[in-house]
């Protein structure tokens, strides 16, 4: 009986899930495509086609950070709509404990983590890598100018000493996008600054393309091409400018490995491969957090806060592993430190709540 049962709770709960994800990616897409078409509308790349495009390819991403909230609600509604038709009732009344009829939700829950983890992950590291380039695609056209945050890498090369920023990194760092290169002289005075549409790593050299030269009391010269020398290999460049978002799980590991060859800082790395490995147990955490506010919903008649207080403690909960996880790509803290402890603390007080209200 306690298998035929359980079968039957995990798949509510699935089928609970599936609902709640086909409503907040659908929701997600139009929210996406309005505000992508406002953003990008006016360049001359862009299209109504392109931009259905470029919101599917973000949109995984965009569901890979509400699953945990998708969890907290799908574990919530399940419980409460068990509790309504009294059928949690009748299996407490059978001698089934929680711990037993909770097994299906939290195995359903780790099931959906699993699959953010190895399936969505992957997706939404491809869909962002390709939404980057077509974005970029589109400014080509455009006369706007965008904030570029430099200096964020330095190459000084014998006489040579140059600072580069870009607003959009592809191809793995070596295709930079609205580059800014300023160049020092011996003194560490700004000799020139060098705006480029776009900056590809060659053998030896950056080329740079549609660039506009500026000397201090000169007047600025554009340039169709230009050539910056540089000792920078693409192995290293590829490893510097990795975007943790744009790396699939699969390969984050290699990617880890081979950045601490080149002496390269992998804390953001290490920290969205941690964070990936712990989503499972995320969502198990959301769904304790659930249980805690819901299993008992209908017996004691509670108000409407009790469910609010469920909905704010996985918001907080959330919010820290987001703070921490900053924490970590920053190298405040170890990164499996920051992603790891809130989860496990969260689990733990899940379960100690449901002990006391289930076993006093």
């Amino acid at each position: 009986m306690i298998r035929t049962l359980g079968r039957y709770f995990f798949r509510r709960y699935m089928m609970t899930a599936f609902w709640f994800f086909v409503g907040v990616m659908s929701l997600v897409f139009l929210i996406d495509f309005t505000e992508s078409s406002g953003r990008f509308g006016s360049l001359p790349g862009a299209s109504v086609t392109g931009t259905l495009l470029l919101t599917a390819l973000r949109l995984p991403l965009i569901i890979q950070q509400t699953v945990p909230f998708i969890g907290l609600f799908v574990g919530m509604t399940t419980l409460i709509a068990l509790n309504r038709k009294s059928e949690l009732v009748v299996a407490r009344a059978a001698g089934i404990s929680a711990w037993q009829f909770m097994m299906p939700f939290l195995f359903g829950a780790f099931l959906i983590g699993l699959a953010t983890t190895l399936l969505i992950n992957p997706l939404a590291a491809y869909g962002q890598s390709k939404a980057l380039s077509l974005e970029a695609e589109w400014r080509e056209g455009s006369n706007r100018t965008a904030t570029v945050s430099v200096p964020w890498l330095r190459q000084i090369s014998g006489d040579t000493d140059v600072a580069m920023g870009a607003r959009t990194v592809l191809e793995g760092g070596t295709q930079l996008v609205d580059a800014v290169l300023i160049h020092f002289d011996s003194e560490g005075r700004i000799a020139l600054r060098q705006d480029a549409r776009t900056a590809n790593l060659k053998d030896g050299y950056w080329l740079l393309n549609d660039v506009l030269e500026t000397r201090p009391g000169e007047i600025q010269k554009r340039l169709a091409t230009a050539q910056v020398a540089t000792n920078l290999q693409k192995d290293f460049i590829q490893e510097r400018l990795a975007q943790p978002e744009t790396v699939a799980f699969y390969d984050l590991f290699q990617k880890i490995r081979v950045a601490r060859s080149f002496g390269v800082p992998t804390q953001a790395l290490e920290t969205q491969f941690h964070s990936l490995l712990s989503m499972p147990f995320l969502l198990v955490a959301m769904t304790l957090i659930a249980a805690t506010v819901s299993i008992k919903f209908s017996r004691f008649n509670q108000s409407r806060s009790v469910i609010l207080g469920g909905i704010v403690s996985g918001f907080v909960l959330y919010v820290a592993t987001v703070l921490v996880k900053a924490f970590g790509s920053s190298g405040v803290m170890p990164p499996y430190v920051a992603t790891w402890v809130p989860v496990v603390v969260a689990m733990a007080l899940g379960a100690t709540i449901l002990l006391h209200k289930e076993d006093g």
